[in-house]
């Protein structure tokens, strides 16, 4: 399904794309994500399509907001059936709350249910309209880290199940990777569109790869030197040597993987390393995440868990494995 909306007040905002599947807008809060699904579910006046013009009761839309917005004083049932007309509103309610696996809940009040279940007792609501577009407002904002992937496979598995095209606006990467299609937003514009896979192994330029939740995404300046072309880290107080990789003196947002950056001892480093201190250190799985203090910067870097840290510590970048893009004033 094809979406092409213009606001104009509160905000200045044009996003035109299709909803394949599950679909994420990812973009950093304030971007008008979620009044974005609001003027589609005609909560706010703007122009576009589908849907244009149409009254809110209209709409073919299921929408979820944040928060789930279910009623408190009624338990599970009675909330789906908010939704529905007709003398069989509770057996309605309940073949939706058993898609969902909440036909167990159903005379359960929303305080007595869990974030992930509530978001589905109102997920079997907004179905409940029969809609031809499903809109979800930050679906994991309400669910902890430990639920989180689980909750988000139930709800992507019901939504597939369904059949209906969904968009979903959130700023969390958890869930962007996990989408049919990603669309990214920044200052309140599409920068791309694709598979999760492409976005993320191709990002169009820094503000793209910050989204996306890459590490290690800096602002620097491309330079030109004593006949030699070098990226300078104000931050970190360093300059990186990248000659016959640059045409053109500009700033840019430059980044390097973790897993590319080398720990050495500073004892026995070349000139060229890069002095740092170790600030924190994660282990999740085999890995260790380091976070390094270099100047005023940060660098993180991964490597075994267990494997030994130099007591001092200097950086080595393989500048091949640099990576920068061109960043507008």
């Amino acid at each position: 399904m094809r979406v092409d909306y213009r606001i104009d007040h509160p905000i200045a905002l044009h996003a035109a794309f299709d909803v394949e599947g599950f679909t994420v807008l990812l973009g950093a809060s304030g971007e008008g994500k979620s009044l974005l699904l609001r003027a589609i579910a005609g909560l706010t006046p703007a122009q576009g399509e589908p849907f244009g013009g149409m009254p809110p009761q209209h709409r073919a839309v299921g929408y979820l907001p944040q928060g789930y917005a279910l009623f408190p004083h009624l338990n599970a049932w009675q909330n789906v059936a908010f939704a529905l007309r007709g003398a069989q509103r509770r057996t309605q309610a309940m073949q939706l709350l058993e898609r969902v696996h909440m036909a167990a809940f159903a005379e359960r009040y929303p305080s007595t249910l869990s974030g992930g279940q509530q978001q589905r007792v109102a997920l079997a609501r907004a179905m409940a309209r029969r809609p031809q577009l499903l809109l979800l407002d930050e679906p994991t904002s309400a669910l902890d880290p430990v639920t989180r992937d689980d909750v988000v496979a139930e709800l992507i598995g019901e939504v597939h199940e369904f059949g209906i095209p969904t968009l979903a606006v959130s700023h969390d990467p958890h869930l962007a990777a996990v989408a049919d299609q990603l669309v990214l937003m920044h200052e309140r514009r599409i920068i791309q569109i694709g598979s999760p896979g492409s976005v993320y192994a191709d990002p169009v330029n820094g503000a793209a790869a910050r989204l996306l939740g890459h590490r290690n995404v800096h602002r620097g300046r491309i330079e030109h030197a004593d006949g030699a072309w070098q990226l300078a880290w104000p931050e970190g107080g360093v300059v990186f040597p990248i000659d016959g990789r640059a045409s053109a003196e500009a700033d840019v947002d430059w980044t390097i993987d973790p897993e590319e950056i080398r720990l050495v001892d500073a004892a026995c480093a070349s000139p060229h390393a890069l002095r740092a201190s170790v600030e924190v250190r994660h282990v999740s799985g085999r890995t260790s995440h380091l976070g390094l203090r270099c100047g005023q910067g940060r660098l993180w870097a991964s490597m075994p868990a267990g494997a030994p840290v130099p007591s001092s510590v200097a950086i080595q970048l393989p500048v091949e494995m640099i990576r920068w893009w061109g960043r507008e004033a």
